[in-house]
């Protein structure tokens, strides 16, 4: 956990550096003119398509009667609007997600790299449609669960748990694939995550309590309506903002437990080297070469073809 809190420090101030601050600008800006986009051509057609939904299945009767158990009786008669507000809330969520994902992981990991890792290897374990296919993919089982939950966020106590438990997961699978994309191969991504996995998740579940605040902005009833312009605005920066963060805190958690990886795999290697060759066995020195000495010759020997005249030739 000491590492924990200690990526946070530096994340928080990496946050409040100039270059990410004005980082948020551009995700903002761009989801800002999709959503007034959107929302000026189809948010009332899709109002006007729910109410109709619900005059036609009795839906109005069960809603109200849903609210009244619970208390929340003044909300029967801005019910549809609400829908539809809650209903756009994880099609925000995508963008800002995504519009983040694109432009400012890269700044971040350049940035996080270029301050306190820079004899770090960049092995480029990951790729760009890796991480479309990872955002994507986890978006959506997050989609499913987010409606599958939705009755229970109108529960106050639910509200402050389950959010924070699916922004977890949802910030978990997206942000610690991103923050070793660069600098991992995949078989060391696949090893810090499985090692890591409990301080991830707890990374995630706080973040994805800072990403759970956008959600309160819609609990207001009719005033959410009333406001809805401002308040989705004010949603879509906070989303960025804590997304931006999201990825400063991972970026430099997997950066610290990467160079911990590392630096132990080349001790391991580094005692196995040393071991083996204090295990191998000497080399056996080659055999000497015998040398024959030969007495020298003796002067009988010496003097003995002169004693032997060669017989005359004929």
């Amino acid at each position: 956990m000491r590492q924990v809190l200690s990526s946070f420090g530096r994340a928080l101030l990496s946050q409040l550096h100039f270059r990410m601050l004005m980082l948020s600008v551009i995700p903002f800006v761009l989801s800002i003119i999709v959503w007034g986009i959107g929302l000026w051509l189809y948010l009332q057609t899709m109002i006007d398509w729910l109410q109709n939904y619900f005059v036609e299945n009795d839906g109005f009767r069960v809603t109200n009667e849903l609210l009244m158990w619970l208390g929340l009786g003044a909300l029967k008669t801005v019910v549809v609007p609400l829908i539809a507000m809650w209903i756009l809330l994880p099609l925000m969520i995508l963008t800002a997600l995504i519009f983040v994902g694109v432009m400012a992981m890269p700044a971040i990991v350049k940035h996080v790299g270029s301050r306190r890792y820079k004899d770090l290897e960049a092995r480029k374990g990951g790729t760009f449609f890796g991480s479309l296919w990872m955002s994507t993919s986890s978006f959506t089982i997050f989609l499913v669960l987010w409606l599958i939950t939705l009755p229970l966020s109108l529960i106050p106590p639910l509200t402050f748990v389950i959010q924070p438990l699916l922004w977890g997961w949802l910030t978990y699978r997206v942000m610690a694939y991103d923050a070793l994309a660069d600098h991992a191969d995949p078989e060391e991504r696949k090893i810090i995550l499985r090692i890591h996995r409990w301080q991830l998740l707890v990374i995630g579940a706080i973040t994805g309590a800072m990403g759970a605040a956008p959600t309160l902005l819609w609990l207001g009833g009719a005033l959410s309506v009333i406001f809805f312009p401002v308040l989705a605005a004010g949603a879509i920066w906070l989303y960025v903002l804590v997304f931006i963060f999201s990825g400063l805190w991972f970026q430099h958690y997997c950066m610290d437990a990467l160079t911990q990886y590392r630096a132990q795999q080349a001790a391991s290697k580094a005692a196995e080297q040393a071991v083996t060759q204090a295990t191998a066995p000497a080399p056996t020195p080659a055999p000497a070469e015998s040398v024959i000495i030969l007495p020298p010759p003796s002067d009988t020997q010496a003097d003995q073809p002169a004693n032997n005249p060669q017989p005359p030739q004929t």
